[in-house]
């Protein structure tokens, strides 16, 4: 017999854990999660920000159009392309010209010199700021749900918000329903990053932190090194964004390093809850800090709540296979206890228990025992939004929760 698993069960498992103030929350955002903002400003749906494929459609085609970098960017996307035999996406170009502006010095490569390496690098930001500096089209995305479950609850530790995005969407909704939060900058018109405050960590447990893995459109560094949050005040700014470049000297005066080290920190907390949503397992460096901290940490527990069906992520499940306290969610199984099966319930009738997101079907007819087949969407995040806002409780909604925050 194949291995199962019932979602009702982990759905259950997973809703305790998010409703207990006690225990050591966090919440891991991954790329996919603009993905469930639906808009249709041009006619048709499409996601809020687009995905890396789309973003690097978008900022490649404008490139190309533009006099000062088109031959620049077709350079680079030729040797990418040649060097890989694949696509690259704008991250992997990013990267690559970055890679190529710390060897160059004062010669050049493939025709390009520092000057003309500084120029792309600070055009691929602009077009990326571009397509990202959007608002929240209202007040009920799965944004403001999580912000609102976040400023309901009266919590012994903080919650702590994890992201690779580098977009202002979890800002732009913690604000607006008031729940106070430190993203470890200090200041107001030109914030400055404090790595002393982080570490120390003074603030009530109702503050959420929120630590940008990637960076964030609106982080820049001065010439000297200094980096701030706030808007850009000058010329030979960069933007932080994106720093698989960067070597460990580097990243020592940036942000990224000690947003790395919460995550670390986070998971050696005794009975440390980490729920990932849409995030798809292909970075390597941020899954080595989670699978050692997983395994340096066997009270901690980790869900890995998966977009799509479970063989859609076969690093992801390679990954759970040898780690036993990272469960994976998807829409038609799961791996739980290093165990990957799906979501079926045989020999129940009409008594089969209900959860949160979880839909069941028949899965076969005629003789013998009933068996169901099970559909767990929380690696929507549309559906974890619903999931959590239904914590808040008494049919509360996220526009009465915010104006009572």
């Amino acid at each position: 017999m194949e291995p199962c698993h019932d979602p009702t069960r982990q759905a259950d498992y997973l809703w305790q854990c998010l409703s207990l103030g006690k225990r050591c929350l966090g919440l891991f955002l991954g790329a996919g999660c603009p993905q469930s903002i639906r808009v249709s400003d041009t006619g048709a749906d499409q996601p809020l920000i687009p995905d890396l494929t789309g973003l690097t459609e978008v900022v490649c085609t404008q490139m190309a159009g533009d006099d000062s970098c088109q031959s620049a960017i077709e350079g680079i996307l030729a040797h990418l392309e040649a060097e890989t035999g694949s696509q690259p996406n704008v991250e992997d170009i990013l990267n690559h010209v970055r890679s190529l502006r710390a060897v160059v010095g004062k010669g050049d490569v493939w025709g390009l010199n520092g000057v003309a390496l500084d120029t792309l690098d600070q055009a691929i930001c602009e077009r990326i700021v571009e397509a990202m500096e959007v608002p929240l089209p209202h007040r009920m995305t799965p944004y403001h749900k999580v912000a609102a479950w976040l400023g309901a609850a009266d919590r012994a530790f903080p919650v702590e918000i994890f992201t690779t995005n580098y977009d202002l969407l979890l800002e732009q909704a913690l604000e607006e329903s008031r729940v106070p939060f430190f993203d470890g900058f200090v200041g107001s018109r030109r914030a400055f990053f404090d790595p002393h405050a982080i570490d120390e960590d003074k603030l009530p447990a109702r503050w959420a932190r929120v630590w940008k893995l990637h960076g964030s459109i609106n982080w820049f560094q001065d010439p000297d090194g200094t980096v701030y949050r706030g808007a850009s005040t000058g010329e030979g700014q960069r933007r932080v964004i994106y720093p698989s470049h960067l070597k460990y000297a580097q990243s020592r005066r940036m942000p990224y390093l000690a947003m790395l080290d919460r995550l670390r920190n986070f998971l050696r907390q005794a009975s440390a809850v980490l729920v990932v949503c849409s995030y798809s397992f292909r970075d390597d460096h941020l899954n080595e800090v989670i699978l050692q901290g997983l395994r340096g940490n066997p009270t901690a527990m980790g869900f890995g709540l998966l977009f799509g069906e479970l063989g859609d992520h076969p690093k992801a499940v390679s990954l759970a296979g040898d780690r036993p306290n990272l469960s994976l969610l998807a829409d038609d199984g799961a791996v739980v206890g290093t165990r990957a099966g799906e979501w079926l319930r045989r020999g129940q009738g009409e008594d089969t228990p209900q959860s949160p997101g979880v839909e069941w079907s028949p899965a076969q007819e005629g003789d013998g025992d009933p068996v169901l087949r099970a559909r767990l969407g929380l690696g929507d995040f549309e559906l974890l939004g619903s999931f959590v806002e239904a914590l808040v409780g008494d049919g509360q909604t996220v526009e009465t929760t915010a104006n009572e925050a």
